[in-house]
């Protein structure tokens, strides 16, 4: 597949992500570093949302490490546990965060992050890492994103 996307802001959300996830799985098809997987996503999902940030953390012992990401700079290393993205591998569950300073133990990267949405990677059974999205808008993520963000997922783990 040729690596320009489709993109369409003016849709319904549902719509933009009918319309994403065929050409992130063409995008994903035939390549098998994950590594490469991972950044190709991050790009698409920014590209098509404009989200504040989008990336991935990996699980590397007790710490989720940050992966590869489209966004300002963030936090490197988190905690199991802690936080958004340390608080979904400890409770292997995605998980909905309207407005993040409501959050208990959030870790604030970047001050203008106002909602997220922090899924896990599953393989084997084992949270292998995250995917974790943040708006700058407070109550930016709902059950649309979580549904379509566990399709990319899936893409992307096959």
């Amino acid at each position: 597949m040729a690596e320009d996307l489709m993109i369409n802001r003016t849709a319904t959300k549902a719509e933009q992500y009918k319309s994403l996830l065929p050409q992130i799985e063409a995008l994903l098809s035939g390549e098998t570093d994950f590594v490469a997987n991972m950044a190709n996503v991050a790009a698409a999902l920014k590209e098509q949302f404009n989200w504040f940030w989008v990336g991935f953390y990996l699980v590397k012992n007790d710490d989720l490490v940050l992966g590869p990401f489209q966004g300002p700079v963030a936090c490197t290393r988190i905690r199991k546990g802690k936080g958004v993205c340390g608080s979904s591998w400890a409770q292997v569950k995605t998980l909905i965060v309207p407005d993040v300073d409501e959050f208990p133990g959030h870790i604030a990267c970047a001050t203008a992050s106002k909602s997220e949405i922090v899924l896990p990677l599953i393989k084997n059974g084992e949270v292998i890492g995250v995917l974790d999205v943040d708006s700058e808008f407070l109550n930016h993520f709902d059950e649309t994103d979580q549904f379509n963000l566990e399709q990319v997922i899936s893409f992307l783990l096959k």
